[in-house]
């Protein structure tokens, strides 16, 4: 691609060719060709609204008649301007607080638009959100990576997901090992991410990787918060040279450091010094001497600029009263003393029109997160997922396999709890007799069985909340939907629950002595599944909306005790009070709770009383046979009926009925409680749709 002058336009044309196979994509910025593309950002303010907490002061001031305080209003930004060009490195310093993160998140488009003020322009135009996800990627302070997954595993998901299917295996592998190169991950390539319990690859490497999946599209705009935070000087160093070289082959790069080394300062083509969200110097480091010369204070030989600048901004802030003004003010008057140092910033290289640079760049190969792989791009045709929703599942259901497959001992940690709980379950009640005593320790059994299933789901807690981060980050520049992460995630999930329902139906059914013969043993395992996938369910839903594991865990111990609370255990439906019957539809463990009791006791032909038997838990247990045959005559001569002590008296329906649990068939009750689990799954896809943003307010 190459730059002519147009005598007609301010701009400059583009010329698409195509590149040689000896030539690179995106010459050297600033020695071969002017930038196509430069992001400029004037006045940026950003305010925040802080409530003062509630106190007896409070109180106080209120019984006394005073007036309510108005929220506090904190400036975070503060009018900051600047401008970052194509193949430069910016950088954004300060201390702790001084708003670093928080520029970083307004030009990346993560503050919600209404609470910002100002311009963030690319080539003179606004950008807007969904462009803006396409053109950049954004790296988290974090690293967010999935342990199990080698470095090439986690860079060719990370293709598979930002590059269309109209690329080739075979190109997105060879990208990949591009990548790896570029990064200096050879030596890495097939060690594991690794975790607390998995050794794996360096703190400097695992950083880097990060910075792949973000890069793997090529992006324009590529912004990092704190890239070298935590890292030694070395590694911090690698990081950065890293950052240089995607600058040079054509993008925009912008980074948030804390206190960069000497080396470090080097590779940096514009820094912009920030003090409670103002700014008291912008532009080249070179220039960072004759600045602190001019305002009285030069740097000492043989010190490092950004080092001596950060303490005497630290100093400022904590002896004036105005903080760092007086710099901030002195920035403004030298900006206009040399305007030599800010040519670029006043327009005078000229702009290539952003539609055309976009197009120029997808015809040239680039940004083909975003294309659909033909060299007949436009803007206006920019698609805003990469893949179509069946690939995304895919590979979405293919990277989780693989990482839930090399950590066996979590799912064989969760088999052994319910295996243990089925043996305990079946030796407590083992062989239970049709007596009234078998009757009540079976419906003992199925509550204490059915609810179990739920607790057990419990473990499955984490998993999101762990991979809520991952999500979020690659949600934020549209990797793949919503909706594919939803269905990939419950069809990843139930294999597991298969061999859960089948574990704990052989190890209790047979032992206990249930009814049914076969059929009823598959509809006991069917309806062991059916609440294992409710209960999976319910906690996804609850992992979504709930960010804490322990307040998670509290939560979902509480609402599963409500729910075997009105199941219909412990209190008959009939006798539940009518402003709390709602809460008993609302019972998952109910629907599962009913299925088994039909399951069992659904034979009119079975008795489960017989003669005297129907004295047992009534005062006259205690007596002797004979005294019960007489009582038994006795009744039957006052009945006019015809009762022997091996009558039966009460049958499996009549069971049903006393205990009410004949409002639904069991065959309903199992297609309410899959139901369920399919519920919780929407309302978790809405609420990542809704509550799980990523942007601030």
């Amino acid at each position: 691609m190459e730059l002519q002058p147009n005598p007609t336009s301010p701009h400059v044309a583009v010329n698409i060719g195509s590149p040689s196979a000896n030539e690179t994509r995106s010459p050297r910025v600033g020695i071969d060709r002017p930038p196509i593309f430069v992001l400029s950002f004037t006045d940026i303010t950003y305010k925040v609204h802080q409530t003062k907490k509630l106190s007896l002061s409070s109180f106080t001031k209120s019984s006394k008649g005073d007036s309510a305080e108005r929220p506090r209003v904190r400036t975070l930004l503060d009018s900051v301007s600047g401008e970052a060009r194509e193949g430069e490195v910016f950088a954004i310093l300060g201390a702790s607080g001084s708003g670093k993160s928080t520029l970083i998140d307004a030009l990346a488009n993560r503050i919600v638009r209404e609470s910002l003020n100002g311009s963030t322009c690319l080539n003179g135009e606004n950008l807007e959100s969904h462009l803006l996800k396409v053109l950049s990627a954004y790296v988290m302070q974090d690293d967010l990576l999935y342990p199990m997954l080698t470095v090439k595993e986690t860079l060719m998901y990370a293709a598979e997901f930002r590059l269309p299917r109209s690329v080739s295996k075979e190109k997105k592998k060879k990208r990949v090992e591009e990548l790896i190169t570029q990064l200096g991950l050879e030596a890495a390539t097939n060690t594991i991410i690794g975790d607390e319990g998995h050794r794996g690859v360096s703190g400097g490497e695992r950083r880097r990787v990060s910075i792949g999946i973000d890069i793997v599209h090529d992006p324009i705009l590529l912004f990092l918060d704190e890239p070298t935070s935590g890292l030694d000087s070395t590694s911090a160093f690698m990081v950065v040279e890293v950052l240089k070289k995607i600058a040079r082959r054509g993008s925009i790069v912008m980074l948030s450091i804390h206190q960069p080394s000497y080396r470090i300062l080097n590779l940096l083509d514009r820094v912009l010094f920030l003090s409670r969200g103002q700014t008291v110097f912008y532009g080249p480091p070179s220039s960072l001497s004759m600045y602190f010369s001019e305002f009285g204070k030069p740097i000492p030989d043989n010190e490092n600029p950004t080092e001596f600048a950060l303490d005497l901004i630290r100093e400022r802030e904590a002896t004036c009263r105005d903080g760092a003004r007086e710099l901030v003010e002195f920035n403004k008057t030298w900006k206009r003393q040399h305007p030599d140092l800010f040519s670029s910033d006043r327009g005078d290289i000229p702009h290539i029109p952003l539609d055309q640079a976009i197009v120029g760049s997808f015809a040239s190969g680039r940004l083909v997160s975003g294309s659909n792989g033909t060299n007949s791009m436009t803007v206006a045709s920019v698609r805003k997922f990469t893949n179509p929703f069946w690939i995304e599942m895919g590979v979405l259901m293919k990277r989780a396999f693989t990482n839930t497959n090399r950590m066996p001992e979590l799912f064989m940690i969760r088999l052994g709890a319910v295996l243990i709980t089925g043996i305990i379950l079946a030796t407590i009640y083992w062989k239970l007799d049709n007596t009234p005593k078998g009757v009540q320790e079976r419906m003992g059994f199925f509550a204490i069985a059915m609810s179990t299933m739920f607790y057990t789901c419990a473990d499955a807690l984490p998993v999101f909340m762990q991979e809520r981060y991952i999500y979020l980050r690659e949600t934020a520049h549209n990797a793949y939907r919503k909706s594919s992460f939803v269905l990939s995630n419950a069809i990843v999930s139930f294999p597991p629950l298969i061999l859960l329902s089948i574990g704990f139906a052989l190890t209790t059914f047979f032992a206990v002595g249930l009814d049914g013969g076969m059929m009823g043993f598959f509809f006991y395992t069917a309806i062991i599944l059916a609440s294992f996938w409710a209960g999976s369910g319910f906690v996804t839903f609850l992992s979504g909306i709930v960010s804490h594991i322990i307040v998670g865990y509290t939560i979902v111990v509480a609402i599963l005790a409500y729910y075997l609370l009105f199941s219909g255990f412990f209190i008959n439906r009939d006798r539940i009070p009518d402003y709390w019957i709602w809460f008993h539809y609302m019972s998952l463990v109910k629907y599962p709770y009913q299925a088994v009791m039909q399951n069992e006791f659904s034979d009119p032909n079975k008795c489960f009383v017989r003669g005297t038997q129907m004295f047992d838990n009534t005062p006259i247990e205690p007596f002797n046979q004979s005294t019960k045959v007489e009582v038994l005559a006795s009744i039957s001569s006052s009945l006019h009926m015809s009762l022997t002590n091996t009558s039966c008296i009460t049958t499996g329906p009549d069971i049903l009925r006393r205990n009410s649990v004949q409002d639904l068939s069991k065959w309903n009750c199992l297609w309410v409680t899959v139901a369920w689990g399919f519920f919780f799954r929407f309302l978790f896809f809405v609420w990542l749709l809704v509550g799980s943003k990523n942007k601030r307010k």
